[in-house]
């Protein structure tokens, strides 16, 4: 309770002590919201475009045996770990839909997520004098994301958790899409302008929440937390908006957070991922699970990184 009231204290400070600084152009957010947009949706084209290869080419053989091998060894939580530390916030929303129609592992999921870079690393790299703190971060979330991914599918196997759910095919004749009648290329294109659609919703109405709340009130909130620092964080990197990541790198690289409490929030800044597997994931109780492990994962790693 103490710290649930910690963070309505901090933010209300923070809100109150920014709102008079605070800016609001519509236009500008709404041309980085198109901006955000465009930049996820070749990732998202690719991974329907595989999606379709699946269902309708290579057929239940190829899927079953990436789930397999995602299952036996820990190839799928590497491979997420590595492909999510490329500074893009597409690739998590690719994860989100490769999982909602399980072609994907939950530990696999888990590890891009925690992975997922976007604007932090460019942002670090803009500051020659943080280059050493660029591979400190990498190796951090690879680390994080590789061990949170393999003990997410151990435990599932272990316990004989079942996280079975809607095939692909599914979710196309849900949504009525008439992938049958038409070319993978068509049904690919449809199924990213969809989600493409939801994507730029998204991104236009936290944009314009955090254009009116102002970073300000963000960076009082977070640096009035003290120990609880990596909490705060964690909640501000899930934010679904790379606008979050660019923030947290610019405190720490300002010196404004330590290095454990950026962390924190950058582990937990799956970008516009989380709310997309919100919208494919049918299971509301399985995503807020997710969301839990993520934060958790982040939130632990932030404390442990402030002990040194």
């Amino acid at each position: 309770m103490f710290f649930l009231y910690r963070i309505y204290t901090s933010f209300s400070i923070a809100a109150a002590h920014s709102h008079s600084h605070s800016g609001f152009d519509l236009l500008d957010v709404l041309l980085d919201a198109l901006l955000d947009t465009a930049k996820m949706l070749p990732f998202l084209f690719l991974a329907f475009l595989l999606m379709e290869f699946i269902e309708h080419k290579a057929g239940d053989k190829l899927a079953d045996f990436l789930g397999k091998a995602g299952k036996k060894t820990a190839v799928g939580s590497a491979a997420g770990a590595v492909l999510g530390c490329i500074p893009q916030c597409g690739f998590s929303v690719a994860a989100a839909n490769l999982y909602a129609g399980r072609i994907v592992t939950l530990g696999t999921l888990i590890s891009v997520f925690i992975a997922t870079s976007d604007e932090a690393i460019p942002v670090l790299l803009a500051h020659p004098e943080m280059l050493g703190s660029v591979w400190k971060l990498i190796a951090v979330k690879i680390a994080a994301a590789v061990i949170a991914g393999i003990a997410a599918d151990l435990v599932i196997k272990i316990f004989g958790i079942s996280t079975d759910g809607e095939s692909f095919e599914d979710i196309c004749t849900e949504s009525g899409c008439g992938c049958g009648s038409h070319g993978i290329w068509y049904s690919a294109l449809k199924h990213t302008l969809s989600v493409g659609i939801f994507i730029f919703i998204v991104n236009l109405v936290i944009g314009a929440i955090m254009a009116l709340a102002g970073n300000e009130a963000v960076e009082h909130f977070i640096g009035r937390m003290g120990f609880f620092q990596p909490f705060a964080a964690g909640f501000v990197g899930m934010i679904p908006n790379c606008a979050a990541s660019v923030l947290l790198t610019e405190l720490y690289a300002e010196g404004a957070v330590s290095f454990g409490t950026a962390a924190a929030g950058l582990c937990t800044g799956a970008g516009i991922g989380l709310a997309v597997l919100f919208r494919a994931n049918k299971n509301v109780k399985e995503n807020l699970i997710i969301t839990g492990i993520v934060y958790a994962v982040g939130v632990t790693c932030g404390i442990i990184l402030n002990l040194f």
